[in-house]
């Protein structure tokens, strides 16, 4: 089984996020149940973001795009992105909340993968999962406290990446969370905590370890 994952911080070593994806993918390997994990750092090496000559490389278009060497060179990235998330059987997403939602730098590697024929189909009942098969782990960092508070309704983060997912068919989804980190440091330090006392029990949930 093949591990993909997903760093997505602009805060790099000091990154919440970060640290504990990496922690929930070193548990995941400890079991032994994987044999390979994908690495990609969408800060790092970034993204390019969707535009209408790189989404002709893999949906339709309502007009002609005449394609260029660029074009197909991200068309080649568009492809690489997509075969890796469909080899990979876990998905393991550092996401930390910035301004209510995920990284811009994210979205831009969602975008991509999503890929009709390849990730959902349309169909004369509407749209249609195909990467059901799959679960995602999202480590979801925030400064402040959102889950099961009154600031719930702002949270675009989980929300949406719930809701991503679950267009592709994936209903396996879990989030750990560490919230409080722009309240100082013992409060940053309680949620990383209370993040890390959740792993074992997401994982186990979903049955990964």
């Amino acid at each position: 089984m093949k591990i993909l994952h997903i760093d997505s911080s602009i805060n790099h070593d000091a990154s919440i996020s970060r640290h504990l994806s990496s922690e929930v993918v070193k548990q995941l390997t400890d079991s032994g149940k994987y044999s390979e994990v994908i690495y990609r750092d969408v800060v790092k090496n970034e993204i390019q973001h969707l535009t209408a000559d790189i989404a002709a490389g893999f949906r339709p278009l309502p007009y002609t795009v005449a394609e260029t060497a660029f074009d197909k060179s991200e068309q080649s990235v568009s492809q690489q992105l997509v075969t890796e998330f469909l080899d990979s059987d876990i998905i393991v997403i550092g996401a930390p909340m910035y301004n209510f939602s995920i990284p811009g730098q994210l979205k831009a590697w969602l975008d991509r993968i999503a890929q009709p024929g390849k990730i959902f189909n349309y169909t004369s009942s509407g749209p249609v999962g195909l990467a059901g098969d799959k679960k995602v782990i999202v480590v979801s960092a925030r400064g402040g406290f959102y889950h099961q508070t009154p600031l719930q309704s702002m949270d675009f983060q989980e929300n949406y990446l719930a809701s991503f997912f679950g267009f592709l068919g994936i209903s396996d989804v879990g989030f750990i969370r560490a919230e409080g980190a722009s309240k100082g440091e013992e409060i940053k330090q309680q949620g990383i905590a209370s993040a890390i006392a959740s792993l074992n029990d997401t994982l186990q949930k979903f049955n990964l370890v």
